[in-house]
């Protein structure tokens, strides 16, 4: 059983997009949804630094573009699909929930919308690698702080203020590390609830299809039927943390045998390789890398 994934926030890196858009087919989609969510896909994807595509309102539609134009150059269909937080609307699309124009609509106003509360209050993200959990979600609340993913695999990502952060990192869980993260905001925290109201209201125009394939929710790993159930939850999961680590064990469940993370991929098959061990994992990072995603199915 093969289960796409498309990664979130933070996996962008500057020039990722470079090798891809000298496949035509690629630049001609990327090109295209340019005008939908009103940035130049291309530039930020190629010569933009990394401060420009940290920026929330760039980040978020950027990702899902890249995750999208390699699924149709992929050309492989899926049994599951999940995405990592924005991947979500990646997965809505591939699942057939929304088409990818409406996808990209919405995580255009999903961005800007979270780059405004996020200005709000100083606010960010830092990763915890190791520690017991039961340990490190105590210290976490001990500051005031938010489990926001909740990604497996030995790893927590923390959410708050600055300030919060900053006291957390002086004080770490026991035999664990804290790592701060390249993004904007605490995302998928109460400081992101102002976004929610605005998504919600630009959702309310859209009517979603129901699934054709099996679809993960971050709300709680489940598999959700129902096209309306899925948009609601995708909504609600701005100020809510992700579950990843239960995305996972259902697709192990499932008897997931491969996973193929989407442009650009290595985070989600990273996390996988310690949490579903046995499960075969290819994340497309560059062109060359498409080969090997088509013979994981052999």
């Amino acid at each position: 059983m093969l289960v796409i994934v498309a990664p979130g926030q933070g996996a962008q890196t500057p020039g990722f997009l470079s090798p891809w858009l000298e496949i035509p087919e690629f630049r001609e989609r990327i090109s295209a949804w340019s005008e939908i969510v009103r940035l130049d896909l291309v530039s930020y994807g190629t010569t933009a630094g990394a401060d420009e595509i940290r920026d929330t309102a760039v980040a978020q539609p950027l990702l899902v573009a890249a995750a999208l134009a390699s699924y149709e150059i992929l050309g492989v269909r899926p049994d599951m699909v999940a995405g990592h937080s924005v991947g979500e609307l990646a997965a809505a699309a591939i699942a057939g929930v929304l088409t990818a124009e409406q996808a990209l609509a919405l995580v255009r106003e999903r961005g800007q919308a979270m780059a405004k509360a996020a200005a709000i209050t100083e606010t960010g993200m830092s990763a915890v690698l190791g520690g017991a959990e039961e340990d490190v979600l105590t210290m976490i609340s001990k500051h005031g702080l938010t489990p926001a993913n909740m990604n497996g695999a030995g790893q927590i990502v923390a959410g708050g203020t600055l300030a919060q952060l900053e006291a957390f990192a002086a004080e770490p869980p026991e035999k664990a590390r804290v790592r701060p993260l390249a993004v904007a905001g605490a995302f998928h925290t109460v400081h992101m609830a102002p976004a929610v109201d605005h998504l919600r209201a630009e959702a309310a125009g859209l009517t979603p299809m129901e699934p054709s394939v099996t679809l993960l929710s971050n709300a709680d790993g489940a598999a959700v039927s129902r096209g309306g159930d899925f948009l609601e939850r995708l909504v609600n999961q701005v100020a809510n943390p992700v579950r990843w680590d239960a995305c996972m064990a259902t697709m192990a469940g499932h008897g997931v045998t491969a996973m193929i993370e989407l442009l650009p991929g290595g985070t989600l098959t990273g996390l996988a390789r310690r949490a579903l061990p046995g499960v075969k994992t290819v994340a497309l990072k560059t062109p060359a890398d498409l080969d090997s995603a088509r013979e994981v199915l052999k």
